[in-house]
């Protein structure tokens, strides 16, 4: 079972890896966007009061996004974990998510934080655009040099537009709100022991090897279907990113073991040597004592032969 929170500033790749591990170890992904936004959709209690707040311009309540991810926290598939995405944003929601976990007796594993440097968040936010048809999202700063960025589910070039929020005027303000807000939970869930620090810069696939890293460290269970897949995937030096690892010694009993073995080798080889020569003696003295009873044998023989002759040859004693 894993419990774990992504913690990233807007930009970090958060939503992107979160649907990646999802995908990979079978644990939901609970994003408190997606969770808002489907209940307004199905008209639930909870939805209806928080579209209300929508409406009338003002954030939704953290009691209300609260409720919201505790009935997602009782369905079935989170029993073997989940990953909480965009929840806690400050301290506030922190307390109130460790008090909602103890009641429901999910303590967290783990915190992930998804570290990315303020440069990059700009240039990641200032060029994301959205495909108008299928809501593919496309980056025009790390799109290839002079190729427009062509959408696989539209076969053709997409209509792109940019979110008003990723507009460079609100971006500074976004990241401002994330250092104030977001940044002091680094340090409180760091104190709890509960960090991991994650390096969210280069290609997808390297980011994502150190996050399967991660969730093996904090004993994620990877399904048995798809764990020849997994371990076919190379991390970023090359090797198998999944294979179990060998059990290992600590550095002194491995020093131990290279000084003993030479020791161990050497005595095996003479014990071994040994046996050999003992069993060559035992075979020579064998041999020796078999070819002594073949010599008295045939000295006896020869020497009853002779006897026998020279009574052959003994003249008769003449009679009175």
């Amino acid at each position: 079972m894993t419990r774990i929170v992504l913690l990233g500033a807007p930009g970090s790749g958060k939503g992107t890896q979160a649907q990646r591990l999802e995908a990979t170890f079978a644990i939901p992904q609970v994003s408190s966007g997606d969770l808002l936004r489907d209940a307004v959709a199905r008209g639930t209690e909870l939805g209806r009061k928080a579209k209300s707040a929508m409406d009338a311009g003002r954030l939704v309540s953290d009691d209300i996004v609260l409720g919201l991810i505790r009935e997602r926290l009782a369905q079935p598939d989170a029993e073997r974990g989940f990953i909480l995405d965009g929840y806690p944003r400050n301290a506030d929601q922190a307390a109130a998510l460790e008090q909602l976990l103890a009641e429901i007796g999910q303590p967290l594993d783990a915190v992930v934080l998804l570290d990315v440097g303020r440069e990059l968040l700009h240039r990641r936010l200032a060029g994301r655009r959205t495909c108008r048809t299928c809501g593919r999202v496309f980056n025009v700063f790390f799109s290839p040099p002079g190729t427009p960025p062509r959408c696989g589910r539209c076969n053709d070039e997409p209509d792109l537009f940019q979110r008003p929020d990723d507009r460079e005027e609100v971006i500074d303000k976004r990241l401002e709100v994330y250092e104030e807000q977001t940044r002091p939970l680094i340090e409180h869930y760091a104190r709890q022991g509960l960090l991991q620090i994650v390096k969210g810069e280069g290609p997808l696939e390297e980011v994502f090897g150190r996050m399967q890293s991660v969730f093996f460290g904090v004993g994620a269970t990877v399904p048995l279907a798809q764990t020849t897949r997994i371990r076919r995937k190379t991390s970023v030096h090359g090797k198998r990113a999944n294979r179990k690892p060998a059990a290992r010694t600590v550095p002194s009993q491995r020093s131990a073991a290279k000084r003993e073995a030479p020791g161990q080798r050497k005595t095996a080889r003479r014990s071994k040597s040994s046996v050999k020569r003992a069993a060559v003696a035992k075979g020579k003295a064998t041999a020796k004592r078999g070819l002594s009873r073949a010599r008295t044998q045939q000295q006896s023989a020869v020497k009853k032969a002779a006897v026998g002759a020279k009574k052959a040859t003994r003249k008769p004693a003449k009679s009175k």
